[in-house]
C-alpha cells in the first residue's frame, strides 16, 4: 500500500499545483489596466465657444471615446467635497468609472482629438465627439481647407489635467476637466508661408473640456460635449 499511497498523494499534490497556476494566470491575463488602446497624437482646436451641451444619446451608435477617470476618494477622516460626492454618485451608477483611470484617459482623448483636428481627420474625430461639437470641428476644418491653409500642431506635453466639476443629469454623467498644455501651432497658406503662429514658440494653453456618458449604456466610453479655452 505504501507505493500506492505515495502515488495517490503525488496526484493530489500536482493537482493542487496545477490549480494554483491556473488561478495565477487568470489573475494576470484576465485583468485590464485601462491603457490597452492608448495612442500617440498631437493638437489644436476650432473656435472655442460653447456649443450647446448635448446628451450622450446624441452620439452615433458607433461612437467610441477613450474611457476617462476621476480623482481619488478623500482620505479617512477628511470630509468629502461636493465634487467628491458627485464623483461617488457617478461611481455608484457606472462601475467602469474608476477614479485613478479617468484623468489618464482624458489626457489621451485630449491628445488624440487635438491631433486629429490639426490633421483635418474627421473620420477619427467623429466617434470621439458629440454631434454639435463634431459639427463645429468639421466646419472649422472645411474653412481651413477652403482657404487652402494647413495647420501644423505639436503637443509638447500636458502639464496638468484636473477635474473642475461633475454633475448627473438624469442618467447622464458630465465631467469637466481643465487641461494645461504646451503646444506649437503654425498655420501656413498654399505657398507654405506662415500666416499665423511661430514655429519656435511654445505656447501654454489652458482648455476646459466637458465629457459625458449615458450611464445606462453598454458602451463604457465618453464623448466630448463641450470645449472652451480659459485665459
Amino acid at each position: 500500500m505504501g507505493g500506492d499511497g505515495f502515488a495517490f498523494f503525488d496526484i493530489i499534490f500536482f493537482a493542487l499545483v496545477a490549480g494554483f497556476l491556473i488561478l495565477r494566470l487568470r489573475s494576470v491575463l484576465g485583468r485590464r489596466t485601462g491603457n490597452e488602446s492608448q495612442e500617440r497624437w498631437t493638437p489644436r482646436l476650432p473656435p472655442r465657444g460653447g456649443p450647446t451641451v448635448p446628451t450622450p444619446s446624441d452620439r452615433a451608435p458607433s461612437d467610441k471615446v477613450t474611457v476617462l477617470p476621476t480623482r481619488p476618494a478623500p482620505a479617512a477622516g477628511m470630509s468629502a467635497t461636493p465634487l467628491d460626492a458627485v464623483l461617488a454618485q457617478i461611481r455608484q451608477v457606472d462601475s467602469n468609472f474608476e477614479p485613478n483611470r479617468f484623468l489618464e484617459g482624458a489626457k489621451s482623448a485630449f491628445d488624440m482629438i487635438v491631433s486629429a483636428y490639426a490633421q483635418g481627420d474627421t473620420a477619427t474625430l467623429r466617434p470621439l465627439l458629440a454631434n454639435d461639437v463634431f459639427d463645429n470641428f468639421a466646419a472649422a476644418i472645411k474653412g481651413r481647407h477652403d482657404a487652402k491653409q494647413t495647420l501644423e500642431t505639436t503637443l509638447i506635453g500636458i502639464k496638468s489635467a484636473d477635474i473642475l466639476e461633475a454633475r448627473m443629469d438624469g442618467r447622464s454623467a458630465f465631467v469637466t476637466v481643465k487641461f494645461v498644455s504646451e503646444q506649437v501651432n503654425v498655420t501656413r497658406n498654399a505657398g507654405g508661408e506662415i500666416v499665423d503662429g511661430e514655429p519656435n514658440h511654445v505656447a501654454a494653453i489652458t482648455d476646459v473640456w466637458t465629457f459625458a456618458r449615458n450611464t445606462r449604456s453598454s458602451d463604457p466610453n465618453w464623448a466630448l460635449v463641450q470645449t472652451s479655452e480659459a485665459h
